[in-house]
């Protein structure tokens, strides 16, 4: 098993890897287990995006800091990756990726407790999607 830390490739290939596994489980009707690794996808992707600002032999800033990056939490997540801004403007100029983000961003990581209702084909649709979430936080990690 490897040991942390990630770097940010393995980071990336982590998100290209957990939405291949979503696309089968959409694929399959398997909803709540795409929904899961959908978000999974996200959350690698931007900490990726994360691991782009940091510099090798830095010294994290502060313990919060380093915990809200071990966040699950997308908001959290996009803002410790610098991209809250570059969203909203981007959002406003592209409805339709705002829409995806808005199903996005209400992933988290109890669904992996949730035995029904949840829409893994939303997730994804939203995540890949020409204006999806994952194509966007690509252009920045």
């Amino acid at each position: 098993m490897r040991e942390l830390p990630l770097t940010r490739r393995d980071l990336q290939v982590l998100a290209d890897l957990r939405v291949k596994e979503a696309a089968i489980l959409v694929k399959n009707h398997a909803e709540q287990g795409a929904y899961y690794l959908g978000g999974y996808a996200v959350e690698c992707a931007l900490k990726a995006c994360i691991a782009k600002k940091t510099k090798r032999h830095e010294f994290p800033p502060k313990r919060d800091y380093v915990e809200k990056v071990y966040s699950h939490k997308l908001e959290i997540l996009l803002e410790l990756a610098e991209l809250k801004n570059q969203l909203e403007k981007d959002m406003k100029e592209n409805p339709t990726l705002g829409k995806n983000w808005l199903v996005v961003k209400g992933w988290n990581e109890s669904a992996r407790y949730i035995s029904s209702g949840l829409n893994g084909d939303a997730l994804y649709t939203a995540m890949t999607g020409a204006d999806g979430a994952l194509p966007w936080i690509k252009q920045h990690w």
